[in-house]
């Protein structure tokens, strides 16, 4: 089996087992990426997903080049079917998840390891994790959805010379440039991510997935229509449990204040 599940606490740690690979990511990976996603999501104790790589060295070292080179010597059609639906369907995936996918960036992200961080909702690295995008030294572009989410997490000018040059840059250029949020020693990442994780889903998963879905759908829109997404996102929560229970929390909370205050003691 070359993906790794287990839910702790209503968190699923969801590992790229092949570590003899660099984790790179075969067509059976990717698939069963698909299928572990669609179960996190069915499943209502799971609240957030975090990915890593097994072992110390790589998150996943890009798309395993046996696969793809047979369905580029197949042409372009099988190409397309093959490698471009599969990948940009992962990465699709990931940043439409309903859930908060977490990106837990153990080594090296490249090529397709760094189009899944793209796609993460948030990702912390491993001081000496690196990223890159490779493919231009294989005479393609990044086919997972790299050229389009990566000038948008970065900008165009630094998307372009990353992807045009083929350089990586390590950890802290990459938390400098947006591309993750958090830099932590190897030894703490899987403690850094989790508590991030736990972080958001000690909010009201109706907010967490009406806040996920507000950003990853308005952020590519004219504003007008992002205001018009958010507002109709922000409708789904108002009958909601979340709301409700939010709003007494912070009016009991007010009240209690307000009483504290006023009987406290007057000062000389």
């Amino acid at each position: 089996m070359t993906v790794r599940v287990t839910t702790v606490d209503s968190i699923a740690t969801v590992v790229i087992d092949r570590p003899e690979k660099l984790n790179a990511l075969d067509y059976a990976t990717i698939d069963r990426l698909r299928r572990v996603l669609d179960q996190c999501e069915a499943d209502p104790g799971t609240r957030a997903v975090i990915l890593t790589g097994a072992g110390d060295r790589a998150f996943s070292a890009g798309a395993d080049l046996t696969d793809l080179a047979g369905s580029i010597r197949g042409g372009a059609d099988r190409a397309l079917r093959e490698v471009v639906a599969r990948g940009q369907g992962l990465t699709r995936r990931i940043e439409n998840f309903p859930k908060p996918v977490l990106a837990a960036v153990n080594g090296m992200a490249l090529g397709g390891g760094c189009e899944i961080t793209e796609a993460a909702h948030l990702a912390v690295a491993a001081d000496h994790a690196t990223f890159g995008k490779p493919e231009i030294t294989l005479g393609f572009p990044p086919p997972f959805g790299g050229s389009q989410r990566l000038p948008r997490h970065v900008g165009r000018k630094v998307a372009l010379e990353l992807i045009l040059t083929g350089d990586r840059v390590d950890a802290h250029r990459a938390r400098e440039l947006g591309l993750v949020n958090a830099v932590v020693p190897a030894a703490a990442l899987a403690d850094a991510a989790r508590a991030l994780a736990d972080r958001v889903v000690r909010h009201a998963p109706t907010a967490v997935a009406a806040c996920l879905a507000a950003v990853t759908r308005g952020i590519n829109v004219p504003i007008d229509e992002g205001l018009a997404i958010e507002a109709a996102w922000f409708a789904t929560t108002v009958p909601t449990d979340g709301v409700r229970d939010g709003l007494d929390r912070f009016l009991t909370g007010r009240r209690s204040r307000r009483d504290t205050e006023g009987n406290a003691p007057a000062r000389a």
